[in-house]
């Protein structure tokens, strides 16, 4: 039995056989998802909201609210890793079948770091944005600038040749 390296394309193709000449004949895109939906036996929500510590089952070290001091708390939980570390390290030494407790309470400081990290991205990608936006309008000024000059540079050289015809001329 033979077989091709790459397979035949889809048949949906065929929709677009006329998009060139006309792409109005083209069938139109699905509308986008909302809500829930099922891919490869997983189900998705299309809502970017991140949950809670406690609705995944974790405890949550630092306090609650909407106004979280996220360097502090960082800082803090860092601190936190770094005694338990060390604890660890002791309790390897001296008493190495109790260790499994201390990489539980490390597993809770990082699952809790990972949560205030995570909670930051929305912000994170704003100002990503702002820096992005920021450095286009920089680049779109300077080839602003640019045309100007260049366009002042043609009409200098402009100026001079017709004075120099002018010169010959006479």
């Amino acid at each position: 039995m033979a077989t091709s390296t790459y397979p035949p394309p889809p048949p949906y193709y065929k929709l677009y056989r006329e998009y060139l000449d006309s792409p109005e004949s083209a069938p139109p895109p699905p509308p986008p998802i909302d809500g829930t939906y099922t891919m490869f036996g997983c189900s998705y929500s299309t809502d970017d909201v991140l949950p809670s510590l406690e609705e995944q089952g974790v405890r949550q070290l630092y306090p609650k609210g909407s106004n979280i001091d996220y360097k502090k708390e960082l800082k803090s939980l860092s601190r936190e890793l770094m005694l338990l570390t060390l604890e660890l390290a002791d309790v390897l030494v001296e008493r190495p079948s109790q260790y499994a407790r201390r990489v539980e309470d490390m597993a809770l400081v990082l699952r809790n770091i990972h949560h205030l990290l995570n909670s930051l991205r929305p912000h994170q990608a704003r100002a990503t944005l702002i820096h992005m936006l920021e450095k286009q309008i920089e680049r779109r000024k300077q080839a602003v600038g640019d045309v100007r000059r260049r366009r002042e540079e043609a009409r200098l050289l402009l100026k001079d040749s017709l004075s120099s015809l002018d010169g010959h001329m006479a």
